[in-house]
């Protein structure tokens, strides 16, 4: 039953808002629906149709409030027009999908970007508080802080649900990408929990992507990083098959990198295209962050073998992306392409600077990478230290079962 309201409850609420006009009221409104779904769908099973039955009790529950508080006025007339019942008596929502629309408004240019981000993953995206901060690598509590302004900002503001003017365009439709760019990645590698994915996370993230390229007109300054945004995510859902190993009933899946990986599992279709999408971007103009994340997964993608893939163009990759869109994930990727190219040892100082980013303090990841290279500078005891505590700090339980297998030697 949580599956099964966790995926109904964003599109049930991007429809809440097109009809009711108001985000916090519509947010109010699903919350009580979703109350009553915990309390009904344990005795009365689940309905046949989760987001319509959300929709009807949310707006009920609505209109409700707007009667006690307004009685003069007749909100029902534009509010309360529910559609059709079909034949099992449930009522049928439009298919008209305005999740979009939704990452759209919450994107509002009132907010600030990280409160942009904070609210759209929380509201839309489906992630929890937790799982926003591990993706935007700040602490629980400063989230918690950002969604709450940021409704109180969307609010004074009066952000209705409506096509953004023109000249809002380009910077909405980039806090939009780096929304659906965050939710593919938690979809992609789960932050925590007994799961390495999310594949229902990380495929509605493609979808909604595809509706943003589709939605962009093709000669629009900012379509370039939209097809580089969506290659990025086709380049790395095609390794997606080859990424566990041994996931039979009585087999906890074992996580396999990148350099173990079985090639011939990867889905061509989705290489093919995401291949084509990133160079037809990187031929329109300067490349942007997401065009350069794309490119360097498509050397990746194209490589028979992590031996025989071109590290020399991956390192320029990366040392241009870390220009035009830098972070300490960035600088993080570029030490492996840096010991594939100039060595481990080089590679190990590098790391040291890297690691004093305030966003990477303790992050286990770090720990893997030094792991990593102490291990092919055959410091095999200091490499098994590594591996223990990245083993120790890492949320997610397949990620750390791999990591203590390397803790263990």
């Amino acid at each position: 039953m949580e599956s099964v309201l966790r995926a109904a409850a964003p599109s049930a609420l991007a429809v809440l808002v097109r009809r009711i006009g108001d985000f916090d009221s519509s947010e109010d409104a699903l919350q009580e629906a979703l109350i009553a779904a915990a309390a009904q769908w344990p005795s009365e099973g689940v309905p046949g149709h989760p987001r319509a039955w959300l929709v009807a009790v949310a707006h009920r529950r609505h209109v409700d409030a707007v009667r006690s508080a307004i009685a003069r006025r007749t909100r029902e007339e534009r509010d309360a027009v529910l559609e059709p019942i079909d034949a099992e008596g449930g009522t049928v929502v439009s298919a008209r999908d305005d999740s979009l629309a939704l990452f759209v408004l919450c994107c509002h240019p009132a907010l600030s970007r990280a409160s942009q981000l904070a609210l759209t993953l929380r509201a839309v995206g489906g992630l929890t508080t937790a799982e926003v901060a591990r993706g935007l690598l700040v602490p629980e509590s400063t989230v918690a802080q950002r969604i709450s302004r940021a409704k109180q900002r969307i609010r004074a503001a009066g952000a209705r649900f409506r096509r953004p003017e023109d000249a809002e365009l380009p910077e909405r439709t980039a806090a939009v990408r780096q929304v659906l760019h965050l939710m593919f990645t938690e979809g992609h590698t789960a932050s925590s929990g007994d799961v390495l994915a999310r594949p229902d996370l990380s495929a509605e993230a493609i979808r909604l992507t595809r509706m943003l390229r589709d939605a962009t007109p093709p000669a629009a300054s900012w379509a370039a990083e939209t097809d580089g945004l969506l290659a990025l995510m086709l380049l790395t859902e095609a390794r997606r098959p080859a990424r566990l190993r041994g996931s039979g009933p009585e087999e906890l899946p074992e996580l396999v990198p990148l350099d173990e990986q079985d090639r011939t599992l990867w889905r061509r279709d989705l290489i093919d295209e995401g291949v084509a999408l990133v160079e037809h971007a990187l031929a329109t103009g300067e490349p942007g962050p997401f065009q350069l994340q794309a490119a360097i997964a498509a050397v990746h993608a194209e490589a028979p073998s992590t031996d025989r893939t071109d590290w020399v163009e991956v390192l320029a990759l990366y040392d241009l992306l870390r220009v035009v869109g830098p972070g300490p994930m960035v600088e993080l990727g570029r030490v492996v392409a840096v010991a594939m190219v100039h060595g481990p040892d080089r590679a190990l100082r590098d790391l040291e600077s890297v690691a004093l980013e305030p966003a990477l303090a303790g992050h286990f990841r770090v720990h893997a990478v030094r792991g990593h290279l102490l291990a092919l500078v055959d410091r095999p005891d200091e490499a098994r230290a590594e591996f223990g505590i990245a083993a120790r700090t890492a949320l997610n339980a397949t990620e750390r079962r791999y990591l203590e297998g390397k803790a263990r030697g």
